[in-house]
């Protein structure tokens, strides 16, 4: 059942310290203080020793921006090790021997990766157009999976990449990293201990100002036909001329990717169903528009959306709000916050707050209230019985903040490239499969649909599909 109710702030947070859930307070913070701040401990898995024949070599399908942040997580685990890389580009194939060595098999087709014997699991990092396919193809070969979020460029998609997960028992991993986080973890723990009480709202926003944030990204002096494999990246998009920003800033376009739903509500979504564990909304509607960056792309730069999620075990019926605004006035608001009938989560990148605020069981009177605009006898005789039927009245009880935040230059997605290296090598469970990452992937997709059809979309949560 869903929590309900909370303990008191004290013995909650005395329980934390008692079990050693917490690395540390922070130096002159102590329990009573104002506010208090806990760092948590790093999983220990990302640091493990492992034997000489738990070697795991990866190869890469896609080596732009993100792929790069992959590998370096990935080689953070021991002994992974780095063995080829495919990209339709030459000069990232370049570039990939220049930082990782010389040895580097380098190719543009990745099923001539696939082909290699001596890779265990691939990161697959394309336009989001080309993840069902090289996904299915990759799981198909042996191969386990991290791929990038979204796991699928079309909701559809998503049942032929499922069932090949479960007919070849392969390993899975989507790439929305934070639910390996341990800020994230803190905070699911803190959700199911009742610290916030019954479920009410949540907000989350990733707003940007910068033309990088836009998608902006560099082009390269020498992109043309002859350093780009510009058909083999269309693949199953519609057929057009060869053109620099469609291929180097592919996320401006429906055609190959997901806008700003697909890569980052999706993120939102991912957590929030980590924390709560819920297999997500029923309905969702989206709003927005091209506000700002009116440079060619075909996908908005603000949009918002609210997701309605029904009542079930794990948590009661209440409603996400979700925001991205690419033109932010310069002041960016990046957050998520869980809102509670006893207080609130409210995380941010590496750390996450809880406040609790219970509200009394009696009545209150004055200030912005009715009472002043009573005859004075009438207020008198209010107070008078008021006093009376309430004379052990207690105060609202607001207690101050404690904070919990992961170590100094903490990074989740090496976590999350451990849980899929530990799958490989211990066969343990992984953190964000196939049917996780449809649950993640799908109401972030159906904000698209929202918005362009300009109507709610209804999904199923449990059975996964649109209604």
């Amino acid at each position: 059942m869903y929590p309900k109710n909370s303990n008191s702030r004290r013995s909650f947070v005395k329980k934390l310290v008692g079990t050693g859930l917490i690395a540390s307070a922070a130096p002159g913070l102590v329990l009573g203080n104002p506010r208090e701040t806990f760092v948590l401990h790093p999983k220990e898995s990302s640091v493990k020793n492992y034997y000489a024949n738990d070697k795991v070599q990866l190869g890469v399908i896609g080596a732009g921006i993100i792929s790069f942040y992959n590998i370096d997580a990935a080689l953070e685990v021991n002994g992974v090790e780095l063995v080829a890389a495919c990209d339709l580009y030459d000069g990232r194939l370049q570039r990939i021997k220049e930082v990782y060595g010389d040895h580097v098999f380098t190719t543009k087709n990745y099923k001539e990766l696939l082909d290699r014997k001596d890779i265990d699991a691939v990161l697959i990092a394309t336009s989001d157009h080309w993840h069902d396919r090289i996904t299915i193809d990759a799981l198909n070969a042996g191969k386990a999976v991290y791929c990038e979020k979204p796991m699928v460029h079309k909701i559809e998609e998503g049942e032929a990449v499922i069932k090949t997960e479960k007919k070849t028992k392969g390993i899975l991993q989507i790439g929305s990293q934070a639910v390996s986080s341990i800020v994230v973890e803190k905070a699911k723990e803190l959700y199911k201990s009742g610290a916030i009480g019954e479920l009410v709202l949540v907000e989350a926003s990733t707003d940007r100002h910068s033309s990088l944030g836009a998608w902006q990204y560099s082009i390269p002096p020498d992109s043309s036909p002859e350093t780009v494999d510009w058909d083999n990246f269309l693949g199953d998009a519609p057929k057009v001329d060869f053109d620099s920003k469609r291929f180097f800033r592919w996320r401006n376009y429906q055609d190959y990717g997901t806008g700003v739903a697909g890569d980052l509500f999706v993120h939102l979504f991912t957590e929030l169903h980590h924390i709560i564990s819920s297999d997500g909304p029923e309905s969702i509607y989206s709003s927005g528009g091209l506000r700002y960056w009116k440079d060619g792309r075909d996908v908005p730069d603000l949009m918002v959306a609210v997701a309605d999620y029904p009542k079930s075990p794990t948590h009661p019926a209440f409603n996400f709000q979700l925001r991205i605004n690419f033109e932010a006035g310069g002041k960016p608001v990046d957050g998520f916050r869980l809102v509670g009938t006893d207080g609130a989560i409210v995380m941010h990148g590496n750390s996450l707050e809880l406040t609790t605020s219970k509200f009394s069981s009696t009545p209150e009177y004055g200030g912005y209230d009715s009472l002043y605009t009573f005859p004075k006898a009438t207020q008198k005789e209010f107070v008078e019985n008021y006093k009376q039927k309430y004379y052990n009245r207690k105060e609202n009880i607001i207690s101050p903040a404690v904070e919990f935040r992961a170590p100094e230059g903490y990074d989740a997605r090496v976590d999350h490239w451990a849980s899929l290296i530990a799958a490989i090598r211990e066969g343990s469970k992984i953190t964000e499969d196939g049917t996780y990452g449809l649950r993640a992937a799908a109401p972030a997709l159906a904000a698209n649909l929202s918005y362009f059809n300009n109507k709610i979309i209804h999904w199923d949560p449990v059975n996964m599909k649109l209604v």
